[in-house]
């Protein structure tokens, strides 16, 4: 029988191991902080900008700079806000045969998304409190075209120790199975 909510979306048999949610505390890394230190510079020169356009007489013209200024703000509070923001907005679910990620954000809508677990999945564990475990990675396009390698997985869990050996124990049975077909 397939879990509630849950038709149309596993295969036959497939079974639900694990769900879970990730952290939404706001954490800061070294990345989010020299992104923000650019934000604040980008934000107070548009800030200089507007002052100086207002006290030369520009009129108006002093609210152009208010679009450069909002995306210097926007900059700044992006990690502190919308990352957790759009982690409150993520669900994870691990069964014997794939992971799922599912989210529902502003102007995205819902998604969901599988990723097979096999013998040649490519695990990553990164210890704490909270824990990540990626098990995939997606190519993507950054400025310029230039394309970057981003690793995929269930991100700050509680109890990512445990999710870690779940899937482990996928991969051993997922080995199991190929050994005694060819042998």
């Amino acid at each position: 029988m397939t879990a509630p909510g849950w038709e149309g979306i596993l295969d036959e048999g497939e079974r639900i191991l694990w769900q879970g949610r990730p952290d939404t505390r706001i954490t800061l890394r070294p990345a989010n902080i020299a992104g923000m230190v650019f934000g604040i510079f980008f934000a107070g020169f548009a800030l200089f900008w507007m002052v100086g356009v207002a006290r030369a007489g520009g009129g108006a013209f002093w609210m152009f700079g208010l679009l450069h200024f909002s995306v210097g703000l926007g900059i700044i509070f992006a990690p502190i806000l919308w990352d957790p923001y759009k982690r409150s907005r993520t669900w994870y679910t691990l069964t014997d045969r794939r992971a799922f990620i599912a989210t529902d954000l502003p102007l995205q809508g819902k998604k969901l998304k599988s990723y097979p677990i096999d013998q040649d999945t490519l695990l990553e564990f990164t210890p704490g409190e909270p824990a990540t475990v990626s098990f995939a990675q997606e190519t993507r396009r950054g400025n310029k075209g230039r394309r970057y390698t981003v690793r995929i997985g269930f991100e700050r869990i509680p109890d990512g120790e445990h999710v870690y050996r779940l899937i482990r124990d996928i991969q051993r049975q997922d080995r199991k199975a190929e050994e005694s077909q060819h042998g």
